[in-house]
């Protein structure tokens, strides 16, 4: 008997006792997943959450930065608890990684994801702003003046910038030339208020001229035998001599046609430029002045600009109106001219328009 029992022993188990040790492993392996995902979900939490000290970090995040290099950046410098995959996974979980907006913030260590995430994707407050404008036919004397009211820079900072030989903008304004007139573009601008600087300004107004002359015919001013400089000479006196759109290109037309018969241009506006006294018009002793901007004495053109033409105005001195017009005189109140070939003519039309 007891050999046979003992055979019986150590025959394989019976299908009852199999089953209860398959049940038993697979509860074991629960109890260790269980345990594995209630440390991850843990662990995950952790993440989330912040403890501790809060020191001030400056972080910047670069223009087009992806959420894994944001969450990086948080992680380094101690923003956030987690890095890696971990804190890509949470970013990208969050919704916000599109959001997130470069530039350079003021964080803490020890914040949570959500706290720092705020801070990345609210928009900054938008700053005071001024308004400035230029209107046409402004020289820099006016420009500095309307500097100082709109932006409240000084004028005079303001001119002993443009006025010295300091900017430049090739090939329309050359290096070394003593004087940025002319070349300050007719405009309404907006500047951000803690930004406002006679440069900042100056630099403005400029990058503007060379934007809106980009579009201009300059190849015309060879044909019309100019150089770039000289083109702006003859808009700005287009600009302050014609008030009546449409006549901006005839009185173009005037300008180079008597340049080209050698004919002092006789043109008020120059003169009136180094007026000393503008509030009582050009007097007799005025039109005697010995000035380079007196072109009723001096051949040629001014030797600058002598005010902001606009795009209308420089358009007009690179495509002036093929006419035979030598002058122009001043005809009724709604500011038009009657123009003329012969001197004869232009005697009549100052006697019938009362000049």
């Amino acid at each position: 008997m007891l050999e046979t029992l003992e055979s019986r022993e150590a025959g394989p188990p019976g299908p009852r006792r199999s089953g209860r040790r398959a049940l038993a492993i697979l509860v074991a392996v629960a109890v260790v997943a269980g345990v594995i995902g209630a440390g991850a979900v843990a662990y995950v939490r952790w993440c989330e959450g912040a403890e501790g000290r809060r020191d001030s970090v400056g972080l910047r995040v670069p223009e087009g930065a992806t959420g894994a290099t944001v969450a990086e950046l948080l992680h380094e410098r101690g923003v956030t608890r987690c890095g890696g995959f971990l804190g890509r996974s949470l970013l990208q979980k969050s919704g916000l990684d599109e959001d997130i907006r470069a530039g350079t913030y003021a964080l803490t260590t020890n914040m949570t994801l959500d706290e720092a995430l705020d801070v990345l994707t609210t928009p900054p407050p938008p700053m005071p702003t001024l308004r400035f404008t230029i209107p046409e036919g402004y020289r820099l004397t006016q420009i500095a003046e309307r500097a100082s009211e709109d932006l409240g820079i000084p004028a005079r900072s303001l001119l002993d910038l443009v006025e010295g030989a300091e900017l430049s903008l090739p090939p329309y304004l050359p290096k070394g030339t003593p004087t940025a007139e002319g070349f300050l573009f007719p405009k309404t601008y907006e500047f951000v208020e803690a930004k406002v600087t006679p440069r900042a300004v100056a630099e403005r107004l400029l990058e503007q001229f060379r934007l809106e002359a980009e579009s201009l015919p300059w190849g015309d001013a060879k044909r019309l035998g100019m150089s770039a400089y000289e083109i702006v000479i003859v808009a700005s006196m287009i600009e302050r001599e014609a008030r009546v759109p449409d006549e901006r290109a005839k009185v173009a037309a005037v300008i180079y046609n008597r340049l080209g018969r050698g004919m002092n241009l006789g043109i008020d506006a120059t003169l009136q430029y180094v007026d000393p006294d503008p509030s009582n018009g050009l007097t007799e002793s005025d039109l005697r002045i010995d000035s380079p901007y007196n072109t009723r004495l001096h051949p040629g053109l001014p030797p600058t600009p002598i005010a902001s033409p606009g795009r209308a105005s420089l358009l007009a001195a690179l495509d002036p109106d093929d006419v035979p017009y030598l002058y122009y005189v001043l005809c009724g109140k709604d500011g038009h001219h009657e123009f003329s070939t012969s001197y004869d003519d232009f005697l009549a039309d100052r006697q019938r328009c009362g000049e």
